[in-house]
């Protein structure tokens, strides 16, 4: 059988054994429908294909590979910013392109056509992407390679320190920072030079969370955690070798690099930044805010379109507070309203312990409730922690880390609890389902578990359907009883109403050449959101542009299947089946989605 299958794919890639190149049937014969045998071969194939891909993306990306619990490449660095390596990235994904498209998909059925062309359009998608220079703007407040290298470093996160060569590691990979630094600094310099830069407003905010690393003390450092929480049986000579070493790491190499990071942002770049803020204003940034639009919302929606959604949706949902503020007898405005909820001491948290416990509270409340809307459930647990010191200032509200492929680190629903007088209680809810349970953590811990899989479709993922879920996941809160104080209710309309106004900022800020001062405007005049919580959205729209859409559509169109499906099939729809179609395959492109749900309904139609 191996042979056959070496012969079968050797003259799949082989122009002469193409199709056009058969002999056609003598007369009175009928061409022979393909065995069952050959598309079972050509899945088998593309699956040895799809592995092989993806071992060379753990090879290419390994602190990515630690991200996904792979423990072979945790002593690796790959200069990600570096000309050679974005060489090697294009080159990669046009090959592999290549292999797969050169076998003819038409024999394959189910999971098998499905992931061919996932697969295809992800390289295409990937290669489309490469037109664009978005490593010339390697660092802002919001993703930064300089943050995520000090979040592996810290000991909690993803870079594991639980033994002798895991501490080896870790010098190994850090030992290169300063190459990343060099990279970064001369990727803004060219940069600099085509006027590709970043608006002023966001190193502003980026340049602090750099100098928080610039240290006198080393045991100050975010870097030393690894060595005060070293386990006790590392001992002896060993310990005292890591030690000095850790010392000798962070005081001659990461320090020195985060310094001269900052310096040169701080002396060169900053007075190059620009006072623009959208994408517009860019070389191709017309095109390129297009591309990330396609890209993140899995749609051909333009940012016209996509603009003219959220003002209807904004209007909606603007209508639905309303009523909840008579139900609750509020005697004022709306605007009032919005005040007295964002200010009201009775709706914050004094410690940042209570607003964790309260997190850690809706765990043992929600979590018996959701056998009534789901059929299955991930077997990977989930922490509730905070968000590190370091980068708490300018982070969202909260954000979900997947598990480990291997179970040894549990998936992180990360709370922010800097600034609780941001932290309003009725958010916590929709926070809470959105981020943990049934909502992230349930979407990409159940994709993570779906072992028959190809790796790339496990791990991978798109941003609407993850964050549409997600938002999805909000509402869900109404079936599974959540929601019966009205404020948490209203918590639920204002993180809705939220992603809504994304979607008039952030292609109003990208596509009508909106100001910052226009989109907080347009924030404020709709939003019960704390100005800080305002000026930090504003600025990660400007950050990851495009990226704010992925909820709203989504959501939508989620809500839009499901509503498809109810209307179709009546008193015969099962909200738990419904929920297993949507997760059962992982994140899939929207349409993709909405041809699978198509069939479903069909099928129980019949």
């Amino acid at each position: 059988m191996r042979g056959f299958l070496s012969i079968l794919i050797a003259c799949t890639l082989l122009a002469g054994c193409g199709d056009g190149e058969r002999a056609a049937p003598a007369a009175g014969e009928t061409a022979a429908p393909a065995p069952a045998a050959t598309a079972a071969a050509l899945a088998a194939e593309l699956a040895q294909l799809y592995e092989q891909h993806f071992e060379e993306s753990l090879e290419l990306n390994p602190m990515r590979s630690t991200f996904l619990g792979e423990r072979r490449y945790n002593d690796r660095f790959e200069n990600m910013l570096s000309p050679e390596h974005r060489a090697r990235q294009q080159a990669s994904a046009q090959r592999w392109l290549e292999r797969v498209q050169a076998i003819d998909p038409s024999s394959l059925e189910g999971q098998d056509r499905l992931s061919y062309d996932m697969f295809v359009r992800d390289r295409q998608r990937e290669l489309e992407g490469f037109r664009f220079p978005g490593h010339l703007q390697p660092v802002n407040q919001f993703y930064n390679i300089t943050s995520m290298f000090a979040t592996l470093g810290s000991g909690m996160n993803a870079q594991p320190f639980r033994n002798v060569e895991d501490y080896d590691n870790w010098l190994k990979r850090a030992g290169h920072f300063p190459e990343l630094v060099d990279q970064a600094i001369a990727n803004m310099r060219e940069g600099m030079a085509s006027g590709i830069v970043q608006p002023r407003v966001l190193m502003e905010k980026a340049l602090p969370q750099i100098t928080a690393h610039v240290v006198d003390n080393v045991e100050d450092s975010i870097f030393w955690k690894p060595v005060q929480a070293m386990p006790d049986d590392i001992q002896g000579a060993d310990r005292e070798r890591l030690q000095a070493q850790y010392r000798a790491l962070v005081s001659d190499t990461l320090v020195p690099g985060y310094r001269k990071l900052a310096q040169f942002i701080e002396t060169e770049y900053m007075p190059a930044t620009r006072e623009t803020v959208g994408m517009a204003a860019l070389p191709n940034g017309r095109d390129w805010y297009a591309y990330q639009v396609r890209s993140i919302t899995t749609t051909d929606l333009t940012p016209e379109q996509i603009h003219q959604i959220g003002q209807d949706e904004v209007k909606r949902i603007l209508a639905q507070m309303d009523a909840v503020r008579e139900r609750v007898g509020f005697q004022g405005s709306r605007e009032e309203f919005f005040k007295f909820t964002g200010s009201d001491p009775q709706f914050f948290f004094a410690t940042e312990r209570e607003l964790l416990d309260g997190y850690e509270a809706m765990r043992g409340t929600i979590g018996p409730t959701l056998d009534r809307l789901f059929e299955t459930k991930p077997k990977a647990p989930f922490e509730i922690r905070a968000v590190e010191a370091f980068r708490a200032a300018s982070a969202s509200a909260a954000s979900y880390q997947r598990p480990s492929d291997d179970g040894s680190r549990p998936g992180v629903f990360f709370v922010n609890t800097a600034h609780l007088e941001a932290r309003p209680k009725w958010a916590m809810t929709a926070l809470y389902l959105h981020e943990a349970e049934p909502g992230h953590h349930y979407q990409l811990a159940t994709q993570q578990e779906l072992a028959e899989l190809p790796r790339f479709r496990r791990f991978g993922g798109y941003t609407a359907y993850t964050e549409g879920w997600g938002l999805y996941a909000e509402s869900l809160g109404e079936e599974l009883g959540a929601y019966e104080d009205p404020y948490q209710y209203y918590g639920r309309l204002a993180a809705e109403l939220w992603r809504a106004i994304r979607l008039v900022s952030d292609t109003g800020l990208h596509a009508l050449g909106w100001t910052r001062e226009q989109t907080l405007a347009f924030m404020r005049a709709n939003s019960p959101e704390p100005e800080e919580r305002m000026v930090a959205e504003a600025e990660r729209f400007m950050a990851i542009p495009g990226q704010a859409l992925a909820y709203k559509i989504g959501e939508l169109k989620i809500r839009e299947l499901r509503t498809r499906a109810e209307k179709a099939l009546g008193e015969r729809f099962d909200v738990r089946a419904f929920h297993t179609q949507v997760l059962e395959d992982g994140a899939l492109p929207l349409d993709v989605l909405e041809a699978k749900i198509d069939r479903w309904i069909a099928s129980q139609q019949s």
